[in-house]
């Protein structure tokens, strides 16, 4: 399991799409016939999603920054246990995600 996490890791220090492709496509035939059901069912996630993975290789972007602010939402709304209104709700988000500085000048 170990070695194909780190063949894995190798394959998106590549940054071109076609050379990405291609070996990402060897890591996958080899994940599909190992016996570890954990890694066989993370090479069929990769081919259902297949598009987004090669996108990467161009963009080199990932979905972190959504991840951290759909974290700081979900803290926003466990504290409150709920708004009144959703307009209120997106104004929280707002002013959480927007980090702004609203202490007085002393």
């Amino acid at each position: 399991a170990y070695q194909f996490r780190l063949t894995f890791q190798d394959i998106f220090t590549i940054k071109n799409r076609h050379q990405g492709a291609t070996l990402l496509k060897a890591w996958l035939e080899n994940a599909k016939t190992s016996d570890l059901p954990p890694i066989v069912k993370v090479a069929y996630t990769i081919m259902n999603h297949w598009d987004g993975v090669l996108h990467w290789f161009e963009s080199q972007i990932t979905n972190g920054i959504l991840e951290g602010f759909n974290s700081l939402i979900q803290s926003a709304k466990a504290k409150a246990r709920g708004y009144r209104t959703h307009k209120n709700f997106i104004n929280m988000a707002y002013l959480i995600l927007g980090k702004l500085d609203l202490r007085l000048p002393t």
